[in-house]
């Protein structure tokens, strides 16, 4: 093994977990940590001007789902987002109407699973539904779990680690004839896809812009208006009483920036992932058996691949081609270290053992096709190897 080879390749593929912040996300950041400090909720001039970038990154970020400024509401992130969608709506609904339920999945983020799982600890009531061997969510047995008392449906748009897509058009429609509002966590769809609230049907949105070359710490959640949401914790009157707290001015301003940079670039960049995408896992497939790229067969984001490789730990493979240059996953940043099989991949209907083989490959703008064939004469020899090792046969 070439060390000097090693030391001189370094190739991202592990974009769903974080992207770099762009140059021009970090030039337009830049003044607002020492010459444009002022409090936006100040009255004087200081404030006022930050109070002005504010409302104009607002309005960058809503343009980037079809929605109105004052729909925006921003937050820390994609986590936090979904904390106070949940938590907001069904704490909402249940003074207005005393509706309790909560619908979602077997396969969505633990942001969203974990705080489904705290409310149940408070008294309120979950519906957890599967997904079929693709990746999707069923929607009979969705439709059969909503009821009178539904509050909120929560289903993401793209699942994290095989990037399959939802039918969020169609869960809308159900949702709508039982009253229940609708959260989408589109963490891992925003930036990759075009998003229209307003297409979707959505009620609630969430979005993280760390996952679309902007700053980390920084997010936002849709909320459309009318939508009754409660704070999840309580303080001043920033964000429409929704989200107290000074507000991070140079995120919100990175988060702006890289926000109308993506709705610019977006089309161009989803064909040329796509067929990078395409690229690698046709070269995998042709060369490495006992191979499944999960979710293949339904609609995915361009950027993601899921690939279950028999007979060998996808933490091992991970290890093994970070050694190489090549930064992938063995699954979701959020779930790294938990040496558990992944939860998407056997409520898919996976062998715990087999989906334990499991790496996730996701591309970004900077990757090249010369990147992804480097990765195809790597991995074919790791993938050997490591089997030679296994004791699995």
């Amino acid at each position: 093994m070439n060390r000097d080879v090693e030391k001189k390749r370094r190739v991202y593929f592990d974009h769903n977990a974080t992207t770099y912040v762009r140059q021009e996300v970090v030039d337009a950041m830049l003044p607002y940590f020492r010459e444009h400090f002022g409090n936006a909720s100040s009255l004087h001039f200081f404030g006022q001007e930050n109070r002005d970038v504010v409302d104009r990154s607002r309005s960058s970020v809503a343009a980037l789902i079809n929605a109105e400024p004052e729909e925006v509401i921003f937050t820390s992130g994609g986590t936090e987002s979904d904390n106070l969608a949940i938590r907001g709506a069904v704490r909402a609904r249940q003074r207005l109407s005393r509706a309790n339920h909560i619908v979602t999945s077997d396969i969505e983020h633990p942001a969203v699973l974990k705080t489904c799982q705290d409310l149940e600890g408070e008294g309120y009531r979950v519906s957890y539904i599967p997904c079929d061997d693709s990746g999707v969510v069923r929607l009979d047995l969705l439709e059969k779990a909503l009821g009178p008392d539904t509050a909120v449906v929560s289903i993401m748009l793209a699942n994290n680690e095989t990037g399959v897509l939802q039918p969020i058009r169609e869960i809308s429609t159900l949702a709508r004839t039982r009253g229940a509002a609708l959260h989408v966590d589109a963490v891992q769809g925003v930036g990759k896809i075009p998003v229209d609230v307003d297409e979707l049907g959505v009620d609630l949105l969430s979005i993280s812009a760390h996952k679309f070359y902007g700053p980390k710490g920084i997010g936002a959640l849709y909320v459309r208006r009318g939508m009754a949401l409660e704070p999840v914790y309580t303080g001043g009157s920033h964000e429409c009483g929704l989200r107290p707290g000074t507000e991070n001015i140079p995120g919100i301003v990175g988060f702006g920036e890289a926000a109308r940079i993506t709705k610019k670039d977006l089309p161009r960049e989803m064909e040329r992932i796509t067929g990078l995408r395409d690229r690698l896992e046709r070269g995998v497939l042709e060369r490495v058996e006992d191979i499944v790229v999960a979710g293949a067969s339904a609609p995915r984001v361009p950027n993601t691949s899921s690939m279950v490789v028999a007979r060998v730990e996808g933490e091992a493979i991970t290890l093994r081609l970070s050694m190489l240059g090549f930064a992938v996953s063995s699954g979701s940043a959020c779930a790294s270290g938990a040496n558990e099989p992944s939860y998407v991949l056997t409520a898919m209907g996976l062998d715990p053992g087999a989906a334990q083989g499991a790496i996730r490959i996701s591309l970004g703008i900077a990757n090249t096709p010369e990147e992804v064939d480097a990765f195809l004469e790597a991995f074919p020899r790791v993938a050997a190897r490591l089997r030679e090792l296994s004791p699995l046969k």
